[in-house]
């Protein structure tokens, strides 16, 4: 007998996800009764993830349903919140069972690794589409956020940046070396949103952004809220070796400067508490690399080794060239 919606939501997501003593009411009835803490402010933002569009048809089921908390919980990151609750509005074609097994066990393994409690959600049927909303908690006058950055400030990423776009080269075929392809892989279906180090660094960023849509465009969009400009050096940009492989043979600096889905942050601190800062990122397991600084001229200047600059592609719009 084929599952209702309400079978659906009752054996593989009403009790996916660790309980929560501010969860008053969870996933069953018409809303969730949440109890915000008085002394912090809430922190909301919310995805969509469309077959086709974000991932391919036949995308393994756990890779997406991780992906789908990790993108939203990345958004956190960079304000420096601490993770607490989430929303589930799942479009499937049909309720394939052993489709939304796997599912449930990539999104709630990455929810109880961040104590994230799903409290409510939908499901319809339709083409397969997965909408989360996440919210946390963060000190108000402590979030990161986009238009503090200043003129001497020192700009720092995370992580290594363009192994989800490498990735994607090599699913298209457009990119054959056989070496690091598991790497790569995992870097597009399972990114790690960066709690930790969004945290550790309250109190130091001046700006944070969360690098979805490519470091050029991303950090684009910090300069536009700050009203500043930034040069980049680019042998400074931290590369695995599977990308540093890739940019030595083909001399093409906009992969890691413009692909998407990296989902490491970009952050600007004072040049004052650069000591601090990098005395932090070695503390942090995915690193705290310098790239550059910000500067008074408004745009993006990215500077070769030898003093040239290279104009960044703009990274990923949904709707550039729509008609």
């Amino acid at each position: 007998m084929p599952l209702s919606e309400f079978d659906l939501i009752h054996r593989y997501f009403r009790d996916l996800t660790p309980a929560r003593d501010d969860v008053l009411l969870g996933v069953g009835d018409d809303c969730a009764l949440l109890d915000t803490a008085k002394d912090k402010a809430l922190a909301i933002t919310i995805d969509t993830l469309v077959e086709g569009r974000h991932f391919a048809p036949g995308v393994d089921a756990a890779d997406l349903g991780h992906k789908a908390l990790a993108v939203n919980l990345s958004d956190l990151a960079a304000m420096g919140a601490d993770p607490a609750w989430v929303t589930l509005a799942l479009t499937l074609p049909r309720a394939d069972e052993p489709w939304l097994e796997s599912f449930a066990r990539g999104f709630g393994a990455l929810a109880r690794e961040h104590g994230v409690a799903l409290v409510g959600g939908d499901t319809t049927r339709g083409p397969l589409s997965v909408t989360v909303q996440a919210h946390g908690f963060v000190v108000p006058g402590q979030a990161l956020r986009r238009d503090g950055a200043r003129p001497g400030d020192l700009v720092y990423v995370t992580g290594t940046l363009g192994d989800a776009g490498l990735a994607l080269l090599v699913e298209q075929g457009l990119y054959t070396r056989p070496q690091h392809l598991g790497f790569l892989r995992r870097r597009l279906a399972r990114p790690v949103p960066r709690i930790g180090a969004g945290k550790a660094l309250r109190g130091l960023a001046t700006a944070a952004i969360d690098i979805s849509d490519g470091l050029a465009s991303d950090l684009g969009h910090i300069l536009d809220a700050s009203g500043c400009g930034a040069t980049l050096q680019l042998e400074q940009l931290p590369l695995s070796a599977a990308v540093r492989e890739y940019v030595e043979e083909t001399g093409d600096w906009n992969l890691p400067l413009s692909a998407g889905d990296d989902y490491e942050l970009c952050i600007t601190v004072p040049e004052a508490r650069q000591g601090e800062v990098e005395a932090m990122g070695e503390t942090l397991d995915c690193g705290l690399a310098w790239i550059g600084s910000i500067d008074r001229a408004p745009g993006l200047r990215c500077l070769r080794e030898d003093g040239t600059t290279l104009d960044a592609a703009a990274g990923y719009d949904h709707f550039r060239g729509a008609g």
